[in-house]
């Protein structure tokens, strides 16, 4: 356990004026293991003797976790340990926490996950699995992106199926055009913030959500707005109230867009982060503990009003517990913070009533459905989110021909044309591994489609499609949920071309810049839609695709068009492809490891003539670049990058140097080298 200081003692909260808080200068101050620190005492920077807490202080121990995701199920090969250990660990922390003081539990969001899991709960009669396991673990939770992805009401029913009832928090969020969410608002289950007691203290929790929403998700008539306004109104309103301990539990997709938030709020305390799946952890801990954490547990940051913040997070999937114990003074300042990551044991006795009331009901079911054989394949689908979400991959183009092959069975029956071409997008491929060649299951097509994503058809001008897969490339070489998937044609896109700039947090508006890398699209029987550019005029094409891109989903210029739902998911297309169109035999030759490269990045353009700038392209892999483009994993560090493509770990600063400073899709650039995140995409100089 690390113990840091925080030199928040005798300052005044105070509002200042906020800018923008993605261009905020950052101050992010890591923990520094102090084990010399008496208990009871803190240390200054400059390490002098540590000065006594005053008697009036109060020790807070908070319990946190986040991004269960519906990892219900041990998978303890996968490193998953099952929700019914989970719950047997929070419980005996929770436990031996009360004995010392306050205790509040407390997760940042996407609780539930689209899977196989979560259909047989959906499927059921009463309470979500999901909401049984977890009931009375926690105090408050916060909602994140995927908590929305199946609409509004199945969100209200997550909610609606806990016993005994706890708020469900995020302040950035209008519920009252949805009636289920509307209903539980007025009855404090949703709400922008709570006030917990406990241990005679009052403490303050506020949630927040990305403003994403609407763009990764299926929120419908849920508002969705500005985090920092939002956040701190109800940290303004929580202090004149007389609450002085605030806790933020926000899920905005990553640790460093918590960082950037802090730098312009004043009141909050201590911000426990989900989304971004970051493993802090201090020598010792347990938690994930055969990987490199980005950071010390916890985080320091500064805020608005010079005031140091600590700020936390843990991977998700029930594998850890956060444990923070925060000191504060009589006047409700931090003056100290304790921390561990905590890992969930795989081998460990889980806890009795999940185990019968959920986890075996549960797998009974799942085990009958997923056993179901339709197929089988001759070659491993990549499926993994990296590769799946930078390049064409066989899991990505077997969906595309799924939508594009049983739209044309389906749409002859609603009245509509039959699609000549299919997008879909990597976000929404989900097994994050490769699926060795062998025998192909029902399971496996839920581990892949598990969004209640809806086949849908309608006319799209070229124009359009043009504009749509100009787009879904314009994060790359970053990997993003948007890049395209196709059938029925090919397309070829310059690497070093300029992505279309997207006005991502807001209406999905074109800004600059304007993009530049879509270079061709040819239909298969030859025909061009694109060339050298250009939109080739001719007729609109009919396009298949799922409901969440025809609602504007992942920013597809979709929104305005009229589209014809075709009565399937796009899992039970994807099953019934397999089982019936391919007669169970997926094979390497019509499905290659790289799916075809029907998404095709051109080869680079001869070098400058001498004397002419010769400045490295951004995407970094150009023929004779310096450089190897290399896209973040998740338990990657520096280090381990090093010596697996420079030989020796010791050479991770020749990655830092090439790579700091150079923006990242959706914002962002390397600055700390202990702080990296996946999908981010380095520069590895290539040995010569």
């Amino acid at each position: 356990m690390a113990v840091s200081e925080s030199n928040n003692a005798g300052r005044r909260r105070r509002r200042v004026g906020l800018g923008r808080w993605a261009s905020a200068a950052l101050a992010v101050l890591l923990a520094i293991p102090l084990a010399a620190v008496p208990s009871g005492a803190q240390a200054d920077e400059e390490g002098a003797q540590p000065t006594l807490i005053s008697a009036d202080s109060v020790t807070v121990t908070i319990l946190h976790n986040n991004d269960g995701e519906s990892k219900l199920l041990a998978d303890v090969e996968s490193g998953f340990p099952g929700v019914a250990r989970f719950v047997a660990a929070m419980r005996e922390l929770q436990a031996a926490a009360a004995d010392a003081g306050p205790v509040v539990t407390l997760t940042s969001g996407d609780n539930f996950l689209a899977s196989l899991v979560l259909s047989v709960s959906l499927g059921r009669e009463g309470p979500m699995y999901d909401s049984i396991a977890l009931s009375g673990v926690y105090d408050a939770m916060a909602l994140g992106n995927h908590d929305f992805d199946f609409g509004p009401d199945v969100t209200a029913r997550f909610i609606e199926g806990f016993d005994p009832s706890i708020p469900f928090l995020s302040a950035n969020i209008g519920v009252s055009a949805e009636p289920a969410l509307a209903a539980l608002a007025e009855r404090g289950l949703v709400a922008p913030s709570t006030v917990i007691e406990t241990g005679g203290e009052r403490i303050g929790v506020i949630g927040a959500v990305t403003p994403r929403l609407a763009n990764i998700s299926s929120p419908r008539n849920v508002m969705v707005s500005a985090v920092l306004e939002a956040v701190q109104g109800e940290a303004d309103r929580l202090g004149a109230d007389g609450v002085d301990k605030i806790i933020l539990v926000s899920h905005l997709q990553a640790v460093d867009e918590e960082v950037a938030l802090v730098a312009e709020l004043t009141g909050v305390d201590v911000v426990i982060a989900g989304g971004g799946d970051d493993l802090l952890a201090n020598p010792g801990d347990t938690c994930q503990a055969g990987e490199a954490p980005v950071s010390p547990y916890p985080m320091w940051v500064d805020d608005a009003a010079g005031s140091r913040v600590p700020v936390v997070t843990a991977p998700g999937g029930y594998r850890c517990i956060g444990k923070l114990e925060v000191t504060f003074d009589a006047d409700g300042n931090v003056t100290a913070a304790a921390g561990a990551s905590i890992g969930v044991a795989l081998d460990r006795d889980p806890d009795a009533t999940v185990q019968t009331t959920a986890v075996e009901p549960l797998t009974a079911e799942v085990e009958l459905i997923g056993a179901t054989q339709i197929g089988t394949s001759d070659v491993g689908l990549e499926g993994r989110k990296p590769v799946l979400r930078t390049q064409s991959t066989n899991v990505g183009s077997l969906m595309a021909d799924a939508l594009r092959v049983r739209g044309r069975h389906l749409a002859p029956g609603f009245g509509v044309p039959a699609p000549q071409v299919a997008v879909t997008n990597g976000g929404g491929l989900r097994n994050d591994s490769v699926i060795a060649a062998g025998t192909v299951t029902v399971g496996a097509t839920w581990d892949i489609a598990p969004f209640n994503n809806v086949l849908v058809t309608g006319s799209v001008s070229r124009a359009t499609l043009a504009e749509l897969l100009e787009r879904a490339l314009s994060a790359l070489p970053g990997a993003s949920g948007q890049f395209p998937h196709v059938s029925g044609m090919t397309v070829a896109y310059d690497p070093d071309g300029v992505g279309q700039g997207i006005d991502r947090d807001g209406d999905c508006g074109l800004i600059d810049p304007v993009g530049t890398r879509l270079r061709s699209v040819t239909l298969d029987d030859g025909t061009e839609i694109v060339r050298d550019g250009e939109v080739v005029e001719g007729d609109p094409l009919a396009l298949a695709t799922v409901d969440f891109l025809a609602g504007g989903g992942d920013c597809y210029p979709l929104r305005d068009l009229a589209f014809t739902r075709l009565g399937a998911t796009y899992q039970q297309a994807l099953a019934d492809y397999i089982a019936e169109d391919l007669g169970g035999a997926i094979t390497a030759e019509q499905y290659p490891v790289d799916g075809g490269s029907r998404v095709l990045a051109l080869p680079a353009q001869d070098g400058p003539e001498d004397g002419a700038d010769d400045e490295m392209p951004d995407s970094g892999d150009a023929a004779g670049s310096d450089f190897l483009p290399y896209t973040v994993r998740p338990g990657d560090t520096l280090k381990k990058i090093a010596a697996a493509h420079l030989g020796s770990s010791r050479r991770w600063p020749e990655i830092f140097e090439a790579s700091k400073g150079r923006a990242q899709a959706y914002g962002g650039a390397l600055a700390n080298p202990d702080l990296i995140l996946v999908g981010w995409v380095l520069r590895i100089p290539l040995v010569g």
